[in-house]
């Protein structure tokens, strides 16, 4: 068989470009670190990689929704242990300002001690995170949720939280209504509060449950006789007679009946009245301390009236911090929920990792190896070609 020398220099050539890419693949995969550069490389493992990108990409957009969640409830925890702070301050000045030997004058230096907490208390109410929102706006963390006007603090918020975009109901707000205004009233079971036309000097104190079984949600009003010096008692239930009609007083003696128990101090007068009435969930604590600072500021009130003041703000300010521990609480429950999706998207986010590297990644001891032999087979083919060059009649003519 005949071959030609042009034959003979197109198969070099042919043999050397292909060599020559071979090894450049090769040489570019180990730059890269990776089998597949592009689709044509292998179009099977190329779809696998994509798919896999693809979910880890999910997955830190994802974990991008959690960790605005877990800012959000970290600022929003720091804040209701600051409004726990504030409010255990002005529980002090409280019980400071209910000392008997207290001046007038002393009271209001307590009162505005409790002015300026109040004035830090809301500003933590309002406080914001590090993108402009509302920490306690609930579903509407666009605007300031507490305004302090002339008939008090409302809320300007919409009750709920948002929730971020990431599978989980993880919030980016808190229900500030629930923190901040609708604490448990009273003892958290029923209210005590003289009438407003008691004349004598009695008290009673917040109360308490004695027998949560004969509860009965009931209204109850202990109504006072002084009849020859003799003073006497009358419990009626819903405005109608019970049991405890005509019953002598003694002062600082538990009051009881269905469950309730209350205690009066000091001396009452006739038809002095004191109301029992169930809670209610409404307490707004920044009306409970203005209501505190104006009785404070008021001068001339006589030992029970300070006594029943002292006792009903007290009792508000403890049913407060309650509720701001319970939210507190709630948010450290979500900051757990929290670090256990970022365990899962880190789960998630290995595996997307390890299958993309699985369909794209090299084998670098391999590679190496590839490498050399493909270089080696270019040096024979550069070789060989550069041996069919000489095969020209021109080389034997001298």
């Amino acid at each position: 068989m005949r071959v030609s020398t042009a034959n003979s220099f197109d198969a070099s050539v042919d043999s050397l470009v292909k060599r020559q890419t071979a090894l450049a693949t090769a040489q570019e995969q180990l730059t890269t670190g990776k089998r597949v550069n592009r689709a044509s490389d292998d179009p099977a493992a190329a779809a696998r990689a994509e798919r896999a990108l693809a979910a880890e990409v999910h997955t830190d957009a994802v974990q991008r929704a959690v960790n605005a969640s877990q800012n959000a409830m970290q600022l929003s925890e720091s804040a209701l242990g600051d409004a726990g702070d504030l409010l255990q301050q002005i529980r002090e000045a409280m019980v400071a300002a209910g000392n008997g030997s207290y001046s007038d004058q002393e009271r209001r230096a307590q009162a505005d001690k409790i002015a300026g907490l109040r004035t830090q208390l809301l500003a933590v109410a309002n406080r914001q995170d590090g993108s402009g929102s509302y920490l306690f706006g609930g579903q509407s963390p666009d605007h300031a949720p507490f305004l302090d006007g002339a008939g008090g603090v409302t809320y300007q918020g919409t009750s709920g939280q948002l929730d971020a975009a990431s599978g989980d109901p993880l919030p980016l707000s808190v229900d500030g209504r629930a923190a901040w205004i609708s604490g448990r009233t009273g003892n958290g079971v029923f209210t005590t509060a003289p009438a407003t036309a008691n004349t004598g000097q009695a008290w009673v104190d917040t109360g308490r449950v004695t027998d949560p079984s004969q509860l009965t949600g009931d209204s109850y009003s202990i109504v006072f006789a002084v009849s020859g010096g003799v003073t006497t008692y009358s419990v009626l239930q819903n405005g109608g007679p019970t049991a405890l009609a005509g019953v002598p007083y003694v002062s600082g003696r538990a009051i009881e009946i269905d469950g309730l128990s209350a205690t009066v101090t000091g001396v009452p007068a006739d038809t002095d009245t004191f109301d029992l009435a169930p809670a209610t969930s409404d307490l707004n604590i920044f009306d409970q301390i203005d209501a505190a600072v104006a009785a404070l500021n008021t001068p001339l009130r006589t030992p029970a009236q300070i006594a029943q003041t002292n006792s009903t703000y007290l009792a508000a300010v403890d049913s407060a911090m309650a509720q701001m521990q319970s939210v507190r609480a709630q948010v450290g429950e979500t900051l757990g929920r929290i670090d256990s999706a970022t365990g899962r998207l880190d789960d998630l986010r290995l595996a997307a990792q390890t299958d993309r590297s699985n369909a794209e990644g090299l084998d670098m001891v391999r590679a190496i190896s590839d490498f050399q032999n493909k270089q080696t087979g270019y040096d024979a083919a550069l070789k060989s070609y550069s041996l069919v060059q000489k095969m020209s009649l021109f080389n034997y003519i001298t």
